[in-house]
């Protein structure tokens, strides 16, 4: 028999600020239980940030700002791509041959996900457009984009080979 929980107005906030997954650590399953039937929640296909993306002009002199800035040295280093792990996220570098003044396009953040063609598919059906269709970039990484109904760019990417950092 699971234990009854009567949670204040402060400690509902509270646990919709740390989340719940954090909660059912701290406390255990009978508080997640309780929520799960009170808030209907449940875990998402949508697994956090995993990559953002620049464009740039020169490649060359991105990476070296960026190794500066960053205080790292990449982890993948191609003429086609940059990429450096900061934290467990990673931020790429890709080049692109006519640079945009303004644009609007100029970072993507990728969201992590397992399976990103029902994803991608999932997020049309809600009405989000066409960027880019999920699209194999090399081995089993795959990466697509849609725009929102509000216009914002959002970025999906399975990358099976990037973990997150214990720092």
């Amino acid at each position: 028999m699971r234990s009854r929980f009567f949670l204040s107005i402060f400690q509902v906030k509270f646990v919709e600020n740390i989340g719940v997954d954090r909660i059912d650590r701290i406390l255990g399953g009978d508080i997640v239980y309780l929520l799960n039937r009170t808030y209907n929640m449940k875990k998402t296909d949508i697994l956090g940030l995993r990559t953002v993306i620049y464009m740039v002009d020169d490649l060359k002199q991105a990476k070296e700002w960026y190794v500066k800035a960053f205080g790292t040295e990449p982890y993948f280093d191609e003429a086609f791509y940059v990429g450096f792990n900061i934290g467990g996220y990673e931020l790429g570098l890709l080049p692109e041959e006519k640079f945009k003044e303004g644009k609007g396009e100029g970072a993507i953040a990728y969201w992590g996900v397992e399976d990103i063609d029902s994803v991608f598919k999932g997020m049309i059906d809600l009405g989000a457009e066409v960027h880019g269709k999920p699209t194999n970039v090399g081995g089993e990484l795959m990466v697509a984009s849609l725009i929102d109904p509000w216009g914002n760019m959002i970025g999906l990417i399975y990358n099976p080979a990037f973990k997150l950092s214990d720092s």
